[in-house]
């Protein structure tokens, strides 16, 4: 397995620098959900504390040595309202992607009419930067479906989207 870690925070992984990774579980899209380490500090745990990052709590019982200082952690950014805890009505990214593909779904049930909208389904509009989006994720069932179907609507390969 290869994973791609995106981290954005050069003074906690500093380019070049050996990592080691503890695999919590895969999830439903295939990604490798992991802790990261920069030899015995949890780059996870820094995230959090520094308000960066957010703990996604379907994971903790893969944490079990950092379960609670990623939720003390938490608390700590929470209450100095660091990074993402400075917004008066912060979103949780569960939340904001849950809405964005509402948002989605909603806007395809209607032909495609505008450039916006992803050539892999012609019959009706999904966004061309929608997120990652599943059958039980929109209303449609049977439609056309042109290569390269970025939301892998079209699971055995015959041109139609969300058969089953």
């Amino acid at each position: 397995m290869n994973p791609t870690i995106k981290l954005c925070n050069n003074q906690l992984l500093p380019v070049g620098q050996g990592i080691t990774l503890r695999a919590i579980e895969t999830d439903k899209y295939k990604r490798l959900v992991a802790e990261v380490f920069v030899g015995n500090r949890s780059v996870n745990v820094s995230m959090v504390e520094e308000g960066q990052a957010v703990v996604y709590r379907q994971y903790l019982k893969g944490c079990p040595e950092s379960k609670d200082s990623l939720l003390q952690g938490e608390n700590t950014a929470k209450q100095q309202r660091l990074a993402f805890w400075s917004q008066a009505n912060p979103v949780m990214p569960w939340d904001f992607r849950h809405r964005a593909t509402q948002k989605t779904t909603s806007q395809a049930i209607q032909p495609q009419q505008q450039n916006n909208c992803d050539p892999s389904y012609p019959d009706f509009c999904i966004p061309k930067n929608s997120p990652d989006l599943n059958c039980r994720d929109i209303s449609q069932r049977r439609f056309k479906v042109l290569p390269p179907d970025p939301h892998g609507f079209d699971r055995d390969g015959d041109g139609i989207g969300c058969e089953r």
